[in-house]
């Protein structure tokens, strides 16, 4: 099986933020590998803007350099490398004001795809938008790609849709959440939609519960600034956690198409509960041997920012009324994975002596670090002495079933930046989508404001505060494990 590379069209791609440190660890080297894999045609150019001073050729070495820190060894060819820096060139650029944007108007072309990827702060949206149509930048064929965070809370989630529907129609604006982009959530909808197998079994009736669980090794130093405003809640339920609830809770789309997929993840966040008080356990890390506590990274001896939470919701439809939803995120955790676990109910009736344990049907889906899907199934044990009964996986790794051509799989950046230049927004959030999971998570947060909450302290190495181990024991369930 070889991997198929579908060629885009020709393209002018503005970077703003092109220096930044997501241009140079993701951007550019997923650009790097598209070009390399025969996908960029080389009539493509890509243009790099930012406040720095310098010129082409300074940028291309400091993009030179990027593609030797960040690509994997083995990777980088001489050849490829020149032919991949002669796309480059760089503007020097006021995202506020007016240098600049007579240059950057200069190097875009008529006939070809243009887009405009803001690797930026978020305050900056409204200006660079306005910009790019009072300097004739952009036109109604152009696209734009923004970053997360998209807005603090609902409020000013609209306020930046508005902004950007001041300069562009929605079906111009892409909102990137790189969880879209890797390969096993694609696969997730494979998987439930093109094989009769699940999909019947696809609901309450069947699944006893489902979890999601995104665990880090690493802290907030180096982001402490910007993380103790946001929170585990901001920074990774509100959007990728929400997102992968919604592949997995969704209805059949009509189609494989853009609005139709996004309609159906829609409704599943409209019909998400409120979530109570005593269903959400907050944490923060403490100090470890060797590593600092996350308020000691944050500067803040008081934060009451969570750097870990997990919480149980329901979702008021007739496919999952009454099936819990646990999600779990966190820093500093044992290990770094994450993994949708879809937990069958168990057999009505055992007609086997083994009875002592319960055994059921788990649907492992891991995102990473070995992206691939495990279907947990029961047979009898080998060997004499009766009916004994075990759990073995049906194990699928991508590397292991793909062989070689697993090496080869998009990284998530590099997909969903060639889905820009084809104009596929299915794996982009929408702005009413965006809006609706902050709605359900602005009165969370509100809530344990007005509370006063206080995070619970939880050892650096471990799986999180122990009030989130009750949260399911409560409920006669577990945890899956972290694997290291």
């Amino acid at each position: 099986m070889v991997s198929r590379v579908i060629p885009v069209d020709a393209f002018d791609l503005v970077i703003f933020g092109g220096t930044g440190d997501l241009a140079r660890r993701k951007i550019l080297p997923g650009l790097y590998r598209r070009l390399a894999a025969g996908q960029i045609p080389p009539e493509a150019r890509i243009i790099g803007a930012a406040r720095s001073d310098m010129d082409d050729a300074a940028y291309r070495e400091m993009v030179s350099d990027a593609l030797v820190d960040f690509l994997p060894k083995g990777e980088l060819n001489d050849e490829t490398r020149a032919q991949f820096l002669s796309l480059l060139s760089y503007v020097t650029i006021d995202a506020k004001g007016t240098d600049g944007w007579a240059e950057l108007a200069g190097h875009m072309r008529d006939g070809v795809v243009s887009a405009f990827y803001f690797s930026v702060a978020p305050s900056l949206f409204g200006d660079l938008a306005q910009r790019l149509h009072e300097h004739g930048v952009a036109d109604e064929g152009s696209r734009v790609v923004v970053e997360k965070p998209f807005g603090h809370d609902r409020a000013s989630a609209k306020a930046l849709n508005r902004d950007l529907a001041q300069h562009f129609d929605e079906t111009q604006i892409y909102r990137i959440d790189h969880y879209l982009g890797k390969e096993t959530v694609q696969n997730l909808m494979a998987v439930r939609f093109g094989n009769v197998l699940f999909e019947p079994l696809w609901n309450a009736q069947y699944v006893d519960h489902i979890q999601i669980t995104v665990a880090e090794t690493v802290g907030v130093g180096g982001r402490g600034s910007y993380y103790d405003k946001s929170g585990a809640m901001r920074d990774m339920v509100q959007n990728h956690l929400m997102q992968l609830l919604c592949l997995i809770a969704m209805e059949p789309p009509s189609r494989f198409d853009p609005d139709a997929v996004r309609d159906e993840k829609l409704k599943v966040i409209r019909a998400l509960d409120p979530v109570e008080p005593h269903h959400i356990v907050r944490g923060q890390y403490d100090a470890g041997a060797d590593t600092p506590s996350y308020r000691q990274d944050v500067e803040d001896p008081r934060s009451l920012t969570e750097s870990f939470i997990a919480l149980r919701t329901h979702i008021s439809n007739w496919r999952w009324a009454g099936t819990p939803f646990y999600l779990r995120t966190g820093k500093r955790l044992k290990a770094r994975t994450s993994e949708i676990a879809v937990v069958f109910k168990d057999a009505p009736h055992s007609i086997f002596e083994d009875s002592e344990r319960t055994h059921r049907n788990i649907l492992s889906i891991r995102l990473q670090p070995n992206e691939g899907m495990e279907l947990g199934v029961t047979i009898k044990e080998p060997g004499p002495g009766g009916m004994r009964l075990i759990d073995v996986p049906l194990d699928m790794t991508f590397a292991d079933a793909l062989g070689p051509d697993a090496d080869d799989v998009p990284d998530a950046y590099e997909r969903l930046i060639m889905d820009v230049i084809r104009g596929n927004q299915t794996l982009f959030m929408r702005g009413d989508e965006v809006e609706a999971a902050w709605a359900w998570t602005d009165p969370l947060i509100e809530g344990w404001q007005r509370r006063g909450d206080v995070p619970k302290p939880y050892d650096v190495g471990s799986v999180g505060p122990d009030d989130a181990l009750m949260l399911m024991h409560r409920d006669g369930r577990r945890w899956r494990e972290i694997k290291i």
